[in-house]
């Protein structure tokens, strides 16, 4: 398991590179170019000023999250190939840095959903929560609103030119199936997967958050079934999933280990974050510990270790600890406790297999 860490860029993180650097064991971090509109070419330049910076402080650049996938190409239009061409010739460009996975998604419109970014905890912390009633009962422009107003950072997946088009684009959704978006999905990833394996990267989708349907919106990546069913779109190596047990774990139906055990030839990204779902489908995200939660964090450990994972992991959301100002899920401190953790739970299963 290679150990990284997301991280938003000067400017644009409350989390230093410096202080990225002081996390025992993470030796990558996890980056985009998050002023690139979807769709866009990533400039060179702009890349190698990343690469510089990282390069500055001991970092590698091997996992990049996201370069996101335009409406169009979810949509299935017919401008989707301007922009799928696009995404080719930034995968080449990446490969010239050393980028080996990109993280993905295929979320219509929205790419993570939440009714509170500070939702307060018995112990006095803070974190991202999900009510799933108020979704329900909720137009998505208050929810933009609602994200607007409580968050002093920039919120990948809730960009401003994407909110701007959001009423034509809930219009455009509302003929798309599930079906028409599996399809689109396959279109996309037979242009994009022989680049990728020229290039030797891996793309790896990551789950719908929540692992559901929301505003009506078509969600395909959610379950065993359907991660077992988009592998098989384009049967390469280089179609892979970013295993995500917090987005998954947000419907206690998804056994999260048993996907890892399942699938770990096809997992060259993992996210690993506990979240507790209450009987009513709200959901908040907690500390990484396993007892803390709903998913077995120590077991989806296991499954890894016993797989002989080598791909890349990092903490995923974390809470808003120790009076901690940061973007919402992503402070210094809870994702630092995460990843010691999660060794914690490595180190002790390499001394058991050691014995």
């Amino acid at each position: 398991m290679k150990m990284v860490f997301r991280w938003y860029g000067e400017g644009n993180d409350s989390v230093t590179l410096k202080q990225i650097k002081q996390i025992p064991g993470v030796e990558g971090l996890v980056w985009s170019l998050h002023d690139v509109p979807a769709g866009e070419e990533w400039p060179m330049d702009k890349i190698l000023d990343y690469k510089r910076l990282a390069d500055k402080h001991g970092f590698h650049l091997k996992v990049v999250e996201s370069v996101n996938v335009h409406e169009d190409i979810k949509l299935g239009l017919p401008s989707r190939d301007l922009y799928i061409e696009n995404y080719k010739r930034t995968i080449e460009k990446l490969a010239k840095v050393g980028v080996k996975v990109i993280c993905y998604n295929f979320m219509p419109i929205f790419d993570w959903i939440r009714t509170d970014l500070f939702k307060e905890m018995e112990d006095g912390s803070t974190a991202l929560f999900f009510d799933k009633a108020k979704i329900e009962s909720m137009a998505a422009e208050d929810l933009v609103r609602n994200i607007n107003e409580n968050s002093a950072f920039t919120m990948p997946g809730w960009e401003p030119e994407r909110l701007q088009r959001i009423a034509p684009l809930f219009e455009a959704y509302k003929n798309v199936s599930e079906e028409d978006l599996f399809n689109h999905l396959q279109y996309f990833l037979e242009q994009i997967i022989p680049v990728a394996e020229a290039h030797d990267i891996k793309m790896a989708i990551h789950p719908d958050d929540p692992p559901y349907s929301v505003f009506g919106l078509p969600r395909i990546v959610t379950s065993r079934d359907n991660i077992h069913r988009l592998l098989g779109l384009v049967d390469s190596p280089y179609n892979g999933v970013t295993l995500c047990s917090g987005s998954l774990g947000a419907n206690p139906g998804n056994d999260v280990a048993a996907m890892v055990r399942e699938f770990a030839g096809r997992i060259p990204f993992a996210h690993i974050r506990n979240v507790k779902v209450y009987e009513n489908g709200d959901f908040i995200e907690t500390s990484h510990r396993s007892g803390d939660g709903t998913v077995d964090i120590a077991d989806v450990v296991r499954a890894y270790h016993e797989n002989g994972y080598t791909g890349f992991a990092r903490p995923d959301h974390g809470r808003h600890i120790w009076d901690e100002q940061c973007r919402p899920g992503y402070g210094l401190y809870d994702r630092a406790l995460g990843i010691m953790y999660l060794w914690g739970v490595w180190d002790a299963l390499e001394r058991v297999k050691k014995r």
